[in-house]
């Protein structure tokens, strides 16, 4: 909410444009865009402000905006540009889902304008792996520690906070955090701080960029993990190349707050006919995507399923699209459990997991096939 009411503060008098994105377009509307109406209202300057909900514009009485992007759709980044000056400000909100080079890219948008007036790009997120490039380019060249809150020079202010000044967390969220025993959740979701993974399950995946093989894969594989309020409908689309044991992943979907009628929607318009293997924990909404024309079937599952689907796939080698965010961050965090003394036990942390999970389901067939045979 802090920035949400400092974008429009600054929209409103300080003369600047901002342009604000997630990764995925369809998040907007229900998340950021949402926090910054509360914020006009929050200041009653609701005359002050025309709202575009179909365009997902902003726009204040003295010409300067907020516009709204996903950085899924780069034709519609490129064309972007407010009515009065310049884009002086991006917003990238949860940005650990972004790739690095969208990112530069996105910055280099910011040139123009008027000099007096300094550029800014803001992110907001929640840390997760040392490993990720927002670490690399920001943290560790400040020599960031973890007992830091703040951090400031010519080019760059860093502001940490975690649950404490959170105060909109419930008393059971609350509870859940402070008493969260895993090492590497309670640094990071705990105490806010950059993690680091010792027992991670997946160490045999590598990203690369697939956006021009989209046409030769042909032997699809595709999953799908329900999820609605606090867990995300996670819908992997892969292709396998059963000679080579390789697994590409050139699609996802991962979003809260799908009804299985927006949810089928949405997975037609990136696989239609396509068979997609469903978490059968889940038999009514197989029906209703079913009744909406998804070609949808529940998964087999049975017993230690989960185990001998993470050893299979311990044997492929997958290959994840680079604009495939959240199945590398998932894959990043999915880790063995540990007892008290740091030992690795063969059980895996049930977090992070829902591409995951949507994966195993979608080879499934593959993995009976290699059982029966071995």
């Amino acid at each position: 909410m802090f920035l949400s009411k400092r974008c429009v503060r600054d929209v409103k008098h300080g003369n600047r444009n901002y342009l604000v994105c997630r990764q995925v377009g369809r998040t907007i509307r229900k998340s950021v865009f949402n926090e910054i109406k509360k914020a006009i209202s929050y200041f009653g300057w609701n005359n002050d402000f025309t709202i575009n909900q179909t365009d997902l514009v902003i726009t204040c009485k003295n010409g300067y905006q907020i516009l709204f992007s996903g950085l899924d759709d780069s034709e519609k980044i490129k064309s972007i540009t407010p009515e009065k000056g310049v884009i002086t400000d991006i917003w990238l909100e949860e940005a650990t889902e972004m790739d690095r080079n969208t990112v530069k890219d996105l910055y280099k948008r910011q040139r123009g304008g008027d000099e007096a007036i300094p550029k800014r790009m803001i992110m907001s997120f929640n840390p997760i792996l040392q490993t990720h490039w927002i670490y690399e380019d920001y943290f560790k060249t400040r020599a960031w520690a973890d007992g830091q809150t703040s951090y400031e020079d010519d080019d760059l202010v860093i502001l940490k906070t975690w649950y404490i000044h959170n105060r909109f967390l419930t008393p059971d969220d609350v509870r859940d955090l402070e008493n969260e025993t895993d090492p590497y959740y309670h640094n990071v979701y705990t105490l806010g701080n950059w993690g680091v993974l010792g027992a991670v399950i997946f160490k045999n995946w590598k990203v690369d960029d697939l956006s021009g093989m989209r046409d030769q894969f042909t032997n699809r594989r595709v999953g799908l993990d329900f999820g609605f309020a606090s867990d995300p409908a996670a819908l992997v689309v892969s292709h396998y190349d059963r000679m080579r044991k390789k697994i590409y992943v050139f699609d996802e979907l991962y979003e809260l707050g799908l009804t299985n009628d927006v949810l089928a929607g949405n997975v037609k318009e990136k696989i239609y006919e396509d068979i997609i293997t469903c978490d059968s924990a889940e038999p009514k909404s197989i029906v209703e995507l079913q009744r909406y024309g998804v070609n949808a079937r529940g998964a087999s599952k049975g017993k230690d399923s989960v185990l001998h689907g993470i050893q299979w796939l311990q044997q492929q080698e997958i290959i994840i699209d680079a604009g495939c965010i959240n199945t590398r961050n998932e894959l990043s965090q999915y880790k063995w459990k540990e007892d008290a003394g740091g030992n690795v036990m063969p059980v895996p942390v049930d977090k992070n997991n829902h591409l995951i999970d949507a994966l195993r389901y979608a080879y499934e067939q593959d993995m009976e096939g290699a059982w029966l045979i071995s």
